[in-house]
């Protein structure tokens, strides 16, 4: 194994042991399976039983449902004999926390349940503590104290179980030593791992989330590499970014977390974890899983390819990659965003605002927004109207030689163009490589040489190829093994149909290189405008697309701000809600987003309940949180400003927290 999949290059499903779920077969080459979550309260068994049914029937084939007690735990069994009585059959999942009791009460019930190592056994009171060794060790052993029970009526109930580290939920132990960190998660769930090894139980799922994709894709790789030098094997993987929110920027954030991984062939069964009802989770995590459907068993070789043992930087942190600035791409600059415009048969100023740029005939004057792209792509097209003063245009060479404006046209070549090319931009110029093409001899880099470290060259990289992520971090490799430190603009072309698809590649091609660094810009181009422009009447899209010019840029600026290497907007971490929830989360999160939609940059938490809200939020800089029912606590960062606030005024009182700590910006 390489690392922490099997190749680099190519997709390759990562091998993991077989673990058996109910009738259901989990990893092992078998099917990447898709599951939710249920958002009732666990003790109305109608109406659990009803939206598992709504869930089972859209193609959930594991049923999550939160029994946080030991009433809920029994409850299970009505519920699955209901369940069974019409007919389904497909396994539950308990899903537990605090209450080791109620744990091996469903583990008696149900086919699967989920414990959080961070608050199992162990304590979170947000406090920090030192250690001693002798102390570590002690708690150690009252953790497998307490924890074996569970494992043995699991083995002796063939019930299966998932280990699921929580970011945000990490005990004040495993704090104290590893901090908050991805090797932190890791060991939380190992030390779980090796005691249920140690009883020979070895029917578990194990899952690292986190809000936050750059963090959770670092865990999960981690965590593969841990498990196989320590094990010589690897469990079945859950996948899944916690709180993604809702809508457009739920379901980004979530491909870009769980599409990174399983471009690298890693996850056994993936839930989608937005801020809707469950059942409308499942079509995003089927359009996830289908692009490798085709691939399910094996490899698809990519001769043109060449192999890569090593990567020269480290998968498992965040370092951008080193380059020198050509005009405000590179550098230490944020990554550019370029509009595809060019299919457009006739560009005016009324269109620009679909990009950012709003005219304003009457005074001549431009408006830009923070989702304002830098740059338009015209193809063969000179523009007849003056321009915002931010913007610029590439064309092709030919019509860069027409214009008479040199400072803001900028051509664009092939490689072998730009090196035959006798003009060129003494300032800017983008040359556009297909990685690793059938038509370019797969050794042959001869064209690298001509464009290396010029600095007047921004570097375009895509490709054709089946697997275009991977082939595209193969240059890049190249790129810096050779130490050519160019800026890069990452150009991801999408063939799929229906506005969610087109969201889902973007997203996972896109955003899987730019959580390792990769990239300077990026441009995202599609085909069939016809599908965006009319989404099917099947099935549900989160949207009906007018503008596809729009929806590119907009999908563009959320990937950056999903991987954290643009912030354009409010950031908003939402929790999916359950049957713990303790008010309206859909609709709480739609008011608070209309009043603070417009704090550019701002973190925003929006939790259901106590047990990962907290934790969850260590990355926000305010948290509205349920504490009772009626009753909301609101927090700045880890601490808590207001408690148990009347959910009527919450709201307001959360605008009033921000606009104290001068975070507030005025429309």
């Amino acid at each position: 194994m390489q690392l922490y999949c099997e190749t680099l290059t190519e997709y390759k499903r990562l091998r993991t042991r077989e673990v058996k779920i109910g009738d259901l077969l989990l990893g092992n080459f078998n099917p990447i399976r898709v599951q939710t979550m249920t958002t009732t309260d666990t003790m109305d068994t109608f109406a659990t039983v009803e939206q598992s049914i709504r869930c089972i029937e859209a193609g959930s084939e594991l049923v999550r449902i939160t029994a946080p007690s030991k009433r809920e735990a029994e409850n299970l069994l009505i519920i699955k004999n209901e369940l069974r009585k019409r007919g389904y059959t497909t396994p539950l999942v308990a899903d537990i926390h605090f209450t080791p009791n109620a744990a091996e009460i469903a583990a008696r019930i149900i086919e699967k349940v989920r414990v959080n190592p961070g608050n199992y056994v162990d304590k979170k009171k947000f406090e920090q503590i030192d250690y001693s060794d002798a102390e570590y060790g002690e708690e150690i052993e009252r953790i497998r104290e307490r924890f074996t029970p569970l494992v043995k009526i699991c083995k002796e109930y063939g019930t299966a179980m998932r280990i699921g580290t929580n970011h945000g939920s990490l005990s004040d132990r495993i704090m104290s030593r590893y901090g908050d960190t991805p090797m932190g998660m890791v060991e939380s769930a190992m030390e779980f791992l090796r005691i249920a090894r140690a009883e020979t139980f070895h029917n578990i799922v194990l899952s690292m989330k986190s809000s936050n994709p750059q963090v959770m894709v670092q865990a999960y790789r981690l965590l593969i590499k841990t498990m196989f030098d320590e094990f010589g094997e690897i469990y079945p993987l859950h996948l899944g970014v916690t709180e993604a929110g809702d809508g457009e920027d739920g379901r980004i954030k979530s491909a870009v977390g769980i599409g990174t991984l399983l471009e690298d062939g890693i996850g056994d069964t993936i839930r989608v974890s937005l801020t809707e009802d469950p059942e409308f989770e499942i079509p995003v995590c089927r359009d996830l899983v289908k692009r490798y459907t085709s691939q399910e068993s094996g490899v698809k070789s990519q001769e043109s390819v060449p192999a890569l043992n090593k990567l020269p930087y480290d998968p498992f942190g965040y370092q951008r990659r080193e380059s020198f600035s050509v005009d405000n791409i590179g550098g230490k600059q944020v990554p550019v965003v370029i509009a595809d415009l060019s299919k457009m048969e006739k560009i005016t100023p009324v269109h620009l605002q679909s990009i950012g740029y709003t005219y304003d005939e009457a005074t001549d004057k431009w408006s830009i927004g923070d989702a304002a792209a830098d740059y338009i792509f015209t193809g063969h097209r000179l523009l007849d109207f003056a321009l915002p003063g931010t913007l610029k245009i590439i064309v092709y060479p030919a019509a860069w030689q027409e214009s008479a404006d040199k400072s803001n046209y900028f051509p664009i070549y092939s490689d072998s163009g730009f090196a035959e090319a006798k003009t060129k931009s003494d300032r800017l110029n983008f040359v556009m490589i297909d990685c690793y093409n059938d038509a370019t001899p797969i050794n042959d880099y001869s064209y690298l040489e001509v464009l290396a470290n010029d600095p007047t060259v921004v570097i375009c990289l895509s490709s054709t190829n089946t697997n275009a992520m991977q082939s595209v971090r193969r240059m890049f490799a190249e790129l810096m093994n050779r130490e050519v430190k160019n800026p890069v603009v990452l150009i991801t072309d999408s063939r799929w149909e229906t506005p969610d698809e087109h969201l889902i590649h973007f997203a996972t091609e896109t955003g899987a290189l730019l959580l390792e660094g990769m990239g300077d810009g990026i441009c995202l181009g599609y085909s069939g405008a016809s599908s965006i422009e009319n989404p099917k009447a099947t099935g549900r899209t989160y949207l009906e697309v007018k503008d596809i010019y729009q929806f590119t840029n907009n999908t563009a600026f959320s990937i950056l701000q999903a991987t954290r290497t643009r912030i354009s907007k409010t950031e908003y971490i939402s929790c999916p809600s359950c049957g713990r929830t303790l008010f309206d989360l859909q609709e709480t999160t739609a008011k608070i987003r209309a009043v603070t939609h417009h704090l550019k940059g701002v973190k925003i938490a929006i939790m259901g309940c106590i047990v990962n809200g907290p934790g969850e939020m260590a990355d926000a800089d305010f948290g509205y949180v349920g504490s009772g029912p009626g009753k909301i606590t609101l927090y700045k960062g880890k601490e808590v400003m207001k408690r148990n606030v009347n959910s009527e005024v919450a709201v307001e009182e959360l605008i009033e927290l921000i606009k104290e700590s001068d975070a507030w910006v005025e429309v």
